[in-house]
């Protein structure tokens, strides 16, 4: 019997990697004749999309020191492929949310200036080619911050330079914009953006209204952000003639995905799609008898691209059954039913606290990957 075992991370408690070795424990626990078992960390260009493609790749790991998202230095890992010319950069080891305490968590002062750093320190180890995860962000700046880092400028109505690194705050000064110093290095590089939502730049589903909440925004604090990034995206359109305010995509990770489509040669790709080329999932799931997958949540957002959603697509491609292993499951988890998923498990098995169920994710995912296994024993 063949297990195809294809988890994202379980933010706050495990890795994508441990969750897989969790759930193999917890089937080959069950006991239930020849099992045969593969591992396939998964990401959908959130957190962890760096640690799962270099887990498949020949590259090696290079580590640069750059501001977080309140401008601090701080050490943050990248990867370059065995090519020596594709670095895979995920944005939130600069720029991510877990960076900051709860209490520091304010996107009119977070920035993407790390990220623009990251990018460029790639650029000097001779990377051409980029991939680019782009989620987990702690920001709402539109990427401007990334751009300064790059050698964009960014003017005030008076003609003078704004702060690098300032934030989504600062962009309601924003009333000019020039490339002419941008790094002519990126002028012969490509950009692939791991990205899993399709939110515009602003408007009621953009990235202001939709993910300012969860930066720390208050209400009033997203009037504020999402006039900004209606302001910034008015001088883009000025500057290049692209008009991001509706484009799809380009809310993801505070606007950084407009900033980054608007000056440099990139595309979007769902993070998910480049994750499993990289690894291999979909000729791994052929011939598989059950997949199981998971994350730390499932909800009516899972069917919009993320990582479960993905691997129960490719299970069901190929007539496997997919069962989703969640640390908790929200509301609008039907959708996923016409999208291949076969059941939906809780891990929390009783009464207890968040902090209770995190600290025992390992524990938890062992205990239901043998109770689906003996299940999935019995219809076998």
């Amino acid at each position: 019997m063949k297990i195809v075992i294809a988890p994202d991370s379980y933010k706050g408690s495990l890795s994508a990697k441990e969750a897989g070795l969790a759930i193999e424990r917890g089937v080959l626990r069950a006991g239930i004749g020849n099992v045969k078992t593969s591992v396939i960390p998964m990401a959908d260009g959130g957190e962890g999309t760096l640690e799962c493609l270099m887990e498949f790749s020949k590259g090696r790991m290079v580590r640069a020191v750059v501001k977080d998202p309140l401008g601090r230095d701080i050490p943050a890992d990248f990867g370059i492929l065995s090519d020596g010319r594709t670095a895979i950069i995920e944005m939130a080891k600069s720029s991510g949310l877990y960076l900051l305490e709860e209490s520091e968590r304010n996107p009119l002062l977070t920035s993407t200036y790390g990220f623009g750093q990251l990018i460029a320190a790639a650029l000097d180890e001779g990377c051409r080619h980029f991939i680019l995860g782009l989620g987990g962000s702690a920001t709402n700046d539109g990427g401007a911050g990334m751009l300064q880092a790059l050698g964009v400028e960014l003017h005030d109505s008076g003609g003078r330079p704004l702060p690098a690194g300032a934030g989504g705050g600062a962009l309601g000064e924003v009333a000019g914009i020039s490339a002419e110093r941008l790094d002519k290095r990126l002028a012969g590089c490509t950009f692939t953006l791991a990205c899993d939502v399709t939110n515009p730049f602003t408007g009621p589903r953009g990235a202001s209204a939709v993910f300012g909440p969860q930066k720390g925004a208050a209400p009033d604090m997203i009037d504020r952000l999402e006039s900004n990034l209606v302001r910034f995206a008015d001088v883009i359109r000025e500057a290049t003639g692209t008009a991001l305010h509706r484009l799809p995509g380009t809310g993801a990770a505070g606007g950084l995905a407009g900033g980054i489509l608007a000056f440099l040669n990139a595309r979007l790709e769902p993070g998910f799609s480049i994750v499993s080329a990289v690894t291999g999932l979909e000729a791994a799931v052929k011939g598989a008898d059950l997949v199981l997958t998971g994350e730390g949540r499932i909800d009516a957002q899972t069917a919009g691209g993320k990582t479960p959603a993905g691997v129960a697509g490719l299970a069901a491609k190929h007539g496997v059954p997919a069962v989703v292993l969640a640390g908790s499951v929200g509301e609008g988890i039907e959708e996923l039913y016409g999208q291949g998923v076969t059941a939906v498990f809780s891990l929390v098995n009783g009464p207890m606290t968040l902090e209770e169920a995190m600290r025992r994710t390992p524990e938890l995912l062992e205990q239901t990957a043998e109770q689906v296994m003996r299940v999935f024993a019995v219809r076998k």
